[in-house]
């Protein structure tokens, strides 16, 4: 499946069958990360007490420990450790246990400050935060390598430990480093990935602007230019920084591997699009044991809850549509956004338990007990600076004894409706300066799209271009500006097949190195969209367009327009006005036994619903009216029966169909017909036979 060259040196040997679940925990995920090492030892044992209390059944520790089991070059203290995983072990409490290779000590950066990444202007990071690290550096992988196999060697069969939890959220904050020690490395890669300094030229394209190189060392990484620099060179440097990461994860996962068999191995993702833009998780989806995640509400004023069923929605596709993890949320207010509200009562259940509809095996936060010192003090926890005596403490034990008693839906997989197409590579290339509209956000676009299906109660599935599409119905292409010949010939056929697909503007412009395909837009979706593209006319900022159909009713699209040629396919709307006047907006393209769509402009959630819907329609896949907005109903099935999640975010009671009768799991009611959902309430049914 990879659309790019990777070099080999950079990629690992892939799992084989994943081991997919924690070790030694028949029941959900519950608990979160533990530091005990910011509190005195004394503190410890009222730590695993009132764990036992809240349910917890899993914890996270280690992660930013190795100043603590290294406090100096080859001196190992590990006695806490074993005391701490020894407590946590007679209390019945699973271990996920990190490689610490997230924060080297201040001794390893004083004796190689070399290992300090570099910024493409010339900057070197200084110690102090977290993430500070030249991932070519050969002293860091060498010290990475050392302390993980020393925790492998002494905890490897030790009766806690159900996870291995390498470094922490890879690319945040800092992917890519720029110094010479990079450089070099880039030049492997690329050694590597064209074989010759005159494949470089042509996949970069190097004649245009006098950028042409006579051999390979001429090379460096795109540093500070004076005006833009080669696009093609720069998005191979994201993929070479992407790849320089998962070679370090997949060197300590062999570690663990080798000398802890049996045990899964996992590092926490950031798959919200907002969050972290510079991992392609397909990539990485392919490279650990389970897939887990890290999710923050984003609170800027929007439907928080929309990107929170995307997000899961993402990561349980990049496990392949198994079960996933939770690994970390928040209890409450976060510290690190410039306005952080804190949640509302029961939000923090309604947000677990979503996660959980649309496949976490469990739900875990970051942390366990709120600090004190340090940049996250304000950062909500399980255990807040309230105590026990407070309502975030209270929810935290009645969360913990519904996760419980979800336990039979562990290992089950939840039922998707349709697909959205989503590529890191293409939002990579899409990103780089110099596109026609800054405005044009392939990012928002994804949202806008999700939204609309989301509003149509259907649950989606991401998949990546050149991925089996058979299974959907209903294909959604929000922005695809990089695509290969090979997708575009996956998207023909899927049509042909009889499938349903709906595209955006700007997609199938370019190859997988940032050059323009052949002939007229959109490259390999001209045949399948029947249609060509003679020019974009992006709007100026403000300026917006109506879009009209046959029986009078009108869209309003911003941002984009394109001078659209039908080869084929039937104009559906038109533009009443701006400068594509006259021509087709919207067209659709019967070919084979399917339909293509196409929407020229920018249309609003609302407004792509207008869309949608006749898409449906073709696609055979009724509406959902009976069910109210911001009201989710979402199936989790599998060996141990099917599972009706129902998760309201109004205000309001709501009244929900259920097609089979069944055990309502959180209250214990039995269910038929239509079930009550209180406002702001989780109901899961567990359907009879």
């Amino acid at each position: 499946m990879p659309l790019t060259p990777e070099a080999a040196p950079l990629t690992g040997t892939p799992t084989g069958t994943p081991l997919g679940t924690p070790l030694g925990l028949p029941r959900l995920a519950f608990g979160g990360d533990y530091n005990p090492e910011q509190w005195p030892e004394s503190v410890w044992a009222e730590d695993v007490r009132l764990m036992r209390e809240a349910g917890v059944t899993m914890v996270s520790v280690g992660i930013f420990s190795w100043a603590l089991l290294e406090p100096a070059p080859g001196v190992h203290e590990f006695g806490w450790l074993d005391r701490l995983l020894e407590l946590l072990h007679e209390n019945g409490i699973r271990v996920d246990l990190a490689t610490p290779t997230v924060a080297p000590p201040a001794w390893f950066y004083r004796e190689h400050p070399e290992a300090l990444p570099v910024t493409a202007d010339g900057v070197r990071h200084e110690f102090g935060s977290r993430g500070a690290i030249c991932h070519s550096s050969p002293a860091y992988r060498a010290a990475a390598a050392d302390i993980t196999t020393r925790l492998a060697e002494r905890y490897a069969a030790h009766p806690a430990l159900a996870l291995w939890h390498v470094h922490n959220e890879y690319g945040v904050p800092v992917s890519a480093c720029y110094c010479d020690t990079c450089a070099a490395h880039f030049r492997r890669w690329l050694a590597a990935t064209y074989e010759t300094v005159d494949g470089v030229n042509e996949a970069w394209g190097t004649a245009f602007w006098g950028q042409r190189y006579a051999d390979l060392e001429q090379i460096n990484p795109p540093r500070l230019t004076p005006t833009v620099g080669n696009p093609a060179q720069e998005l191979d440097y994201r993929r070479f920084a992407d790849a320089t990461m998962r070679e370090n994860f997949v060197a300590e996962r062999d570690i663990l591997h080798r000398l802890s068999p049996g045990i899964p191995v996992t590092t926490n993702f950031m798959t919200a699009l907002s969050q972290c833009d510079t991992v392609d998780y397909w990539a990485w989806g392919r490279e650990v044991d389970l897939v887990s995640n890290d999710h923050y509400l984003i609170t800027d004023g929007r439907r928080t809850h929309v990107n929170l069923a995307m997000t899961a929605d993402l990561t349980r596709s990049v496990a392949g549509g198994a079960p996933w993890l939770l690994m970390e949320h928040a209890t409450s207010g976060v510290s690190w956004q410039p306005r952080n509200p804190a949640k509302a009562p029961g939000e923090m259940a309604r947000n677990s338990l979503a996660h959980v509809a649309r496949g976490s095996d469990g739900a875990m936060f970051f942390q366990w007990r709120q600090s004190r010192r340090g940049a996250e003090k304000f950062h909500s926890a399980m255990l807040p600076h309230a105590g026990t005596e407070s309502r975030v403490w209270r929810e935290v034990v009645e969360l913990g004894a519904a996760v419980d008693s979800l336990s039979t839906l562990k290992g089950t997989r939840t039922v998707a409706d349709v697909a959205v197409l989503w590529d890191w590579q293409s939002w990579w290339a899409q990103s780089l300066q110099w596109r026609p509209s800054e405005d044009h956000d392939a990012r928002e676009r994804a949202d806008s799209f999700y939204e609309a299906l989301y509003d149509r109660h259907l649950t989606v599935d991401f998949a990546h271009p050149e991925a089996d599409l058979s299974a959907y119905p209903l294909v959604v292409v929000p922005a695809l500006y990089l695509m290969t010949q090979a997708a575009g010939d996956n998207l023909r056929a899927y049509v042909e097949q009889g499938g349903t697909l709906v595209v955006s503007y700007f997609s199938g412009i370019v190859d997988e190195h940032d050059a323009v395909h052949p002939g007229a837009y959109p490259g390999p979706l001209r045949d399948v969209l029947g249609l060509t593209v003679e020019e974009f006319s992006p709007l100026l900022a403000g300026q917006q367009v109506r879009v009209t159909a046959v029986d009078g009713s009108a869209l309003v699209g911003d941002v984009w327009t394109e001078f659209v040629v039908p080869r084929g396919a039937e104009t559906v709307w038109t533009y009443a006005d701006g400068p594509a006047a006259g021509l087709p907006a919207v067209t659709r393209n019967r070919l084979g036994e399917g339909s293509a769509w196409y929407v020229s402009t920018r249309l609003g959630a609302g407004d792509l619903d207008a869309l949608l819907g006749p898409a449906c329609e073709d696609a055979g896949i009724a509406p959902r009216a009976e069910l109210p907005r911001d009201v989710e109903v979402v199936r989790r099935s599998g060996e141990s029966g099917t599972y009706l999640f129902t998760v309201n975010h109004t205000a309001a009671e709501v009244k929900v169909p259920v097609d089979a009768p069944g055990t309502e799991l959180l209250t214990g009611e039995r269910a038929a017909g239509r079930l009550a959902v209180p406002a702001g309430a989780v109901r899961v049914v567990r359907l009879d036979g």
